[in-house]
């Protein structure tokens, strides 16, 4: 009828209901899980990547290891001011720890390799941000490391070595391989950031892994050194990650200690690198 006025429907109309975005924070856990599990099949999937992680400790392992065997054991005992079965026993420690100051070396071509074929460059347009990238590829690299310890364990016992320690004690010892690996990674990713050269990360490997090597008590006892040297090993991570596995292979002790000490060395590479990363990684 004229002059009546429409009146509103009885029921309101419906609006779609809106999703709420996930949070941040589970997105970029989504995003590490993906790129973490691609890090470790890349891994598995080049054999000659495995046989280069395995076989180069276990060469110190053989030919350095042996390199004493003339050496009356008493003589060599008080070379290493530690009673020791062999100096394979003495050296297993310490060739573990400075093979993980080199396993990060590959975490820095993997990520030039990744930048130079695009893949970067396409993850980066997704959510994911510099700061997740960054830390897979570092623990990536340190979870690679980890292959070669059944290995060099097993070639230790047909040497004849004698292994001491309990379960607790072998399982901190992979902890401190496991920090010691994810602090150098991160110190060698976050240098090569901004880098798509190829050589750059073995350059910076062979500039830091050497001093670092000889400048810890990885292969020889630190109070063999000159002061300046002690000085250095005193600071040195490989020491700790050395001494600590040392302990438990030898004596059967463990310095938790030590352990801490390695913890702060990751976590503030961590934290330096992942600042570094978020500011200054390129796609290409």
């Amino acid at each position: 009828m004229s002059g009546e006025t429409e009146h509103a429907p009885i029921f309101p109309r419906e609006t779609p209901p809106t999703l709420a975005p996930a949070p941040a924070a589970v997105g970029q856990w989504s995003q590490f899980v993906g790129l973490y599990l691609r890090e470790i099949l890349r891994t598995f999937r080049n054999p000659w990547v495995l046989v280069m992680t395995v076989v180069q400790p276990f060469m110190w392992l053989a030919f350095f290891g042996s390199s004493f065997a003339a050496v009356p054991l008493t003589e060599l005992e008080a070379l290493l001011h530690t009673p020791i079965q062999s100096y394979t026993q003495f050296l297993l420690p310490g060739v573990l720890a400075t093979s993980m100051l080199s396993i990060g070396m590959f975490g820095a071509m993997s990520t030039i390799q990744d930048k130079r074929f695009g893949f970067m460059k396409r993850i980066l347009l997704t959510p994911t941000s510099k700061a997740t990238v960054y830390v897979t590829k570092a623990i990536g690299s340190a979870t690679r490391g980890l292959v070669q310890i059944p290995v060099m364990v097993a070639a230790a016992l047909v040497f004849g070595v004698h292994l001491n320690g309990d379960p607790i004690m072998w399982a901190g010892w992979v902890l401190a391989l496991v920090l010691l690996g994810t602090g150098f990674s991160c110190l060698f990713l976050a240098v090569t950031a901004s880098s798509t050269d190829w050589q750059t990360p073995g350059v910076i490997a062979n500039f830091i892994t050497m001093p670092l090597m000889f400048a810890s008590g990885a292969l020889f006892p630190a109070t063999n050194f000159p002061g300046w040297m002690q000085v250095l090993a005193a600071w040195n991570p490989v020491s700790y990650c050395a001494l600590f596995g040392r302990g438990v292979v030898v004596e059967g002790v463990a310095n938790w200690l030590y352990l801490g000490y390695l913890a702060l060395f990751a976590a503030a590479m961590m934290s330096i690198g992942t600042f570094v990363a978020s500011r200054y990684m390129k796609a290409e």
